[in-house]
């Protein structure tokens, strides 16, 4: 794309393509906001690994074209996410369709053991959790919530806000 002997094309091509890309993918980030890349849905998590997967084709690209279509690919990616949270505004069910639903694996110092199966937690990963929360002791954990990114939520203290639960579905007792 660049130079005639490979070596030195190869060099070249990967870091100019690299660098217009990343800097493609920061415009974008400007034009969108920075949700991009949050965690907040299992889309918003699909849309970071795609993004990454097309940043790295995009520094390998061989031709113009490809580079291109690579780059409109990013910016369709972004404005599809961007369509599909202001639509999730305005459809309950698509919302339930896009994100998950929060499920409570601990409550009151209790482990719910059907909601750790259902939602394929182990006991071991949850006691992990608990120790990197600072949870000193069982009774003083008031919730321990599986979020919709797939983070593990310690509350642990004298008492929790009702609206913390706001959307926590309890698996053990469905």
């Amino acid at each position: 794309m660049f130079f005639e002997k490979p070596l030195a094309d190869a060099i070249t091509t990967g870091a100019v393509l690299s660098a217009v890309a990343i800097f493609w993918v920061i415009l974008l980030v400007r034009f969108v906001g920075l949700r991009s890349f949050s965690k907040m849905t299992n889309f918003d998590f699909v849309m970071t690994i795609a993004m990454g997967s097309l940043l790295a084709g995009a520094s390998q690209s061989k031709e113009w074209t490809g580079f291109v279509q690579t780059l409109a690919a990013m910016a369709s990616l972004f404005a599809v996410q961007y369509f599909v949270s202001r639509l999730r505004h305005w459809s309950p069910r698509l919302d339930e369709v896009v994100q998950n639903t929060p499920v409570l694996l601990m409550k009151d110092g209790v482990i719910l053991h059907d909601a750790l199966r259902s939602t394929r937690v182990a006991e071991e990963d949850l006691v992990a959790k608990l120790r990197e929360a600072n949870a000193l002791d069982l009774s003083k954990v008031r919730a321990v919530v599986l979020e919709t990114t797939g983070d593990i939520s310690v509350l642990h203290g004298g008492s929790v806000d009702d609206l913390l639960f706001k959307g926590v579905a309890d698996a053990g007792n469905d």
